[in-house]
């Protein structure tokens, strides 16, 4: 039973990761998008392409834990 209130803790906090993930990438992307307007400079700044691309390496990190998650459950190490 310890170990489901284990499991159940770290898919919480997995999905919370991932929420907040998402959200970061989301916003980095508006940002790139909204500099890339014609009303903007044009280019997007350095600063911008690297925050946008750190959002997405992390975003592409959550992806590998949440499927490690999903063949760790459907190999039945996980309930």
């Amino acid at each position: 039973m310890d170990m489901r209130r284990t499991w159940r803790q770290q898919e919480q906090q997995l999905v919370e990761r991932w929420n907040a993930a998402t959200e970061r990438c989301q916003q980095a992307e508006a940002e790139v998008s909204r500099q890339r307007q014609p009303q903007g400079s044009g280019a997007p700044s350095e600063e911008c392409l690297r925050s946008a691309e750190a959002a997405r390496v992390e975003l592409e990190a959550m992806r590998k834990l949440v499927a490690r998650m999903k063949v760790e459950f459907s190999t039945g190490k996980r309930y």
